[in-house]
């Protein structure tokens, strides 16, 4: 049996609430990025470790979304949003506190933790709160767009931080919003949740799915430095490639899964998770290496650089309310196909960057398509994986799509970041200077971040069902009723 508990509040104020928060934790995987040099010079970082203060965040925020989309349903999910508010924002202020890289590293993997708990409770609360159809496009298509602008929104802010008042306040900035968030969470936010007579939480399929996303992408990161062949990665690998079978296992025999495989009977959520999955690699790994880019090889500083991102930024919130309008009207997988082949095209692009290269003359064009491409991608992913998901299993869809969307970009950073380690080492080997042999190994990481852009075009085409994505399609049980707000 389902029930739904829920307070009078205002749809809109409730959302703007949870957009704080879902922005908060988007922002945090990149607001770091232009800092990494500073940090890694005022905590003694080795070079090895830097990439580690963005990694370890992806790492739990990846790992753990599932099972917070789970507890989410069975706990109550103000209540588990609450929590996941309370550990990032502790998580933020440990972090801007550190003075060593081990605490700093500890303290972003619990902060990656809570953004893991905060984020499908949120968004599963969004998904309660409006009905299927137009109202509920709108307000996800204004999601999308945030999840789209975020991640350049904590480049400018890292930027500028880092330059006028210091690395360590890029994390303060979250405690007093986070603060704000937790008081204005009960008095705006309704809370829902499944009540059954027992509460399973499936903890075998908890501990092998996290535990196997946690070493793939680990085995991944570390695959640089140890060799792709050497025994510690294919352990690695072949350990995580058991756990993840083990963990399909548990799920097709468990009374409740933590991810019950029948969801995956609806091809518009699996094709939408596919297509978040390669939305994740191609897009967020294109920041990785563009910023790396821009101050290894360009020199730009923090602040130079959060500015240069700025185009893709304004160009994404620019289209997001056309992709919204576009979902609505149109085709939501034609939408999605156009966005993430504005991408790839938009990364493939940027494949052409010289050593001596400028922003307007080298720069601008790739980052203004894929800005456009992130509204159009983000928007009809963010619609298509929620749609037709009953009531009672929102927190479990939203933790799938995000995610496909946070794994897919931890492991494109990590494949990136090895082809581009791998083709420096080739042309230092060869003689070439240090800017030529960084630009040839960012060249190459460029290519295979847009060819998983394009990759997904064909997914969406094929996977996605318009006809799931109608009010029609619906499979809220009349026991499972929407919840109700008062306006």
């Amino acid at each position: 049996m389902t029930a739904i508990e829920h307070v009078p509040t205002h749809r809109w104020r409730a959302f703007a609430v949870l957009a704080v928060a879902f922005f908060m934790t988007i922002v945090d995987l990149s607001i770091v990025n232009v800092a990494l040099p500073t940090i890694g010079r005022s905590l003694h970082f080795s070079e090895s470790n830097l990439q580690w203060v963005v990694t370890a965040y992806g790492l739990t925020f990846g790992g753990f979304l599932l099972l917070g989309g789970r507890a989410a349903d069975l706990l109550g999910r103000r209540r588990i949003l609450m929590v996941g508010l309370a550990i990032f924002t502790a998580a933020s202020l440990a972090c801007a506190l550190s003075t060593t890289d081990t605490f700093l590293i500890v303290a972003r993997a619990v902060q990656g933790f809570g953004a893991a708990i905060v984020l499908p409770a949120a968004l599963s609360i969004v998904m309660n709160m409006f009905q299927e159809g137009a109202e509920r496009n709108k307000a996800l298509g204004v999601w999308g767009g945030i999840g789209a602008s975020g991640a350049t929104v904590g480049l400018i802010a890292g930027g500028l931080l880092t330059r006028y008042v210091g690395w360590e306040y890029i994390f303060f900035l979250n405690v007093p919003i986070g603060a704000a968030a937790m008081l204005l969470t009960p008095r705006l936010v309704p809370e829902s949740r499944r009540v059954t007579v027992r509460r399973h939480f499936d903890p075998f399929g908890a501990t092998t799915a996290t535990a196997g996303l946690l070493l793939l992408v680990y085995a991944l990161s570390k695959a640089p430095q140890d060799g792709w062949s050497s025994a510690r990665t294919i352990t690695l690998l072949a350990a995580s490639a058991a756990l993840i079978v083990a963990f399909l296992v548990i799920e097709s025999r468990a009374e409740e899964p933590l991810m019950p495989l029948r969801i995956f009977r609806l091809r518009t959520l699996a094709g939408a998770n596919a297509v978040g999955l390669l939305l994740g690699g191609s897009f967020f790994a294109f920041i990785f290496v563009g910023t790396l880019y821009m101050q290894q090889v360009l020199g730009y500083s923090a602040i130079k650089t959060g500015f240069a991102w700025l185009a893709a930024s304004v160009t994404s919130v620019a289209f997001a309310g056309l992709a919204q309008a576009l979902v609505s009207k149109l085709s939501a997988k034609l939408v999605m196909a156009f966005g993430m082949g504005l991408i790839g095209a938009g990364i493939l692009w940027s494949t052409s960057i010289p050593v001596h290269g400028g922003f307007w003359s080298d720069l601008a064009g790739p980052f203004f398509v894929v800005g456009a491409g992130t509204a159009f991608a983000f928007i009809p992913v963010s619609i298509a994986g929620l749609a037709g998901v009953s009531q009672h299993e929102a927190g479990l869809a939203s933790g799938l799509l995000n995610t496909s969307q946070q794994i897919g970009g931890a492991i494109g950073v990590a494949v990136a970041s090895t082809i581009a380690a791998s083709r420096f080492a080739t042309l230092t080997d060869a003689g070439m200077s240090t800017p030529v042999a960084l630009t040839g190994g960012f060249q190459w990481a460029l290519w295979v971040c847009g060819a998983i852009g394009l990759a997904a075009v064909p997914i969406a085409l094929l996977l996605v069902k318009d006809r799931e994505l109608t009010p029609a399609a619906i499979v809220t049980s009349d026991t499972e009723p929407a919840l109700a707000s008062a306006e």
